[in-house]
């Protein structure tokens, strides 16, 4: 197999990767980040969301992590449900992490409760923070068509919606002086 570097919540990880290999099998079975679910994978649930964060971009990129092979990522930047908030400083994704150490959408997640099974969640907050970064005070429309991707079996839709919306309030909140 051979190696590669893959730079993952801001450290880089050498790993051997069978050709072909998905990014999310690296990320489970290879490095043990096993936040980012498997779900269907034909990367149309959401479960395996994860983060890219292209050089020379500053808003990072929602992407599914169960098709792409993860040679296609080498060099590139990786950011997982576990590198939302990392010492209780800024996320990698560049928001700002709540008072409870958390970043402001899992936070907000809570608040809200936003999951029931918790299954679809880490993609769910992927994907919210990506359009947060994107757009600081998105429409319920754009949340809803941002989100389109995510499927929560449980149904807690509203509730998602919900906990984005107070999410936004609250980087609101920080950015002010």
């Amino acid at each position: 197999m051979p190696a590669i570097i893959l730079n993952i919540n801001g450290g880089e990880h050498k790993v051997d990767a069978a050709p072909g290999e998905s990014l999310l099998s690296v990320l489970r079975n290879r490095l043990g980040l096993t936040g980012t679910k498997y779900g269907c994978g034909e990367g149309a649930c959401g479960a395996c969301t994860v983060l890219l964060q292209s050089s020379g971009k500053e808003t990072p990129k929602a992407i599914r992590s169960c098709l792409p092979p993860a040679a296609g990522f080498a060099g590139q930047k990786i950011i997982t449900i576990e590198g939302m908030v990392q010492n209780g400083e800024s996320t990698p994704a560049g928001a700002k992490p709540a008072q409870s150490g958390l970043h402001s959408v899992q936070q907000a997640f809570l608040d809200e409760e936003a999951f029931q099974c918790g299954y679809c969640t880490s993609g769910m907050i992927m994907s919210a923070v990506a359009l947060l970064k994107a757009n600081a005070n998105p429409s319920d429309e754009e949340i809803v068509d941002q989100m389109n991707g995510n499927i929560c079996r449980c149904g807690t839709y509203p509730r998602i919606v919900a906990a984005i919306r107070r999410a936004a309030q609250a980087e609101k909140k920080e950015k002010k002086p």
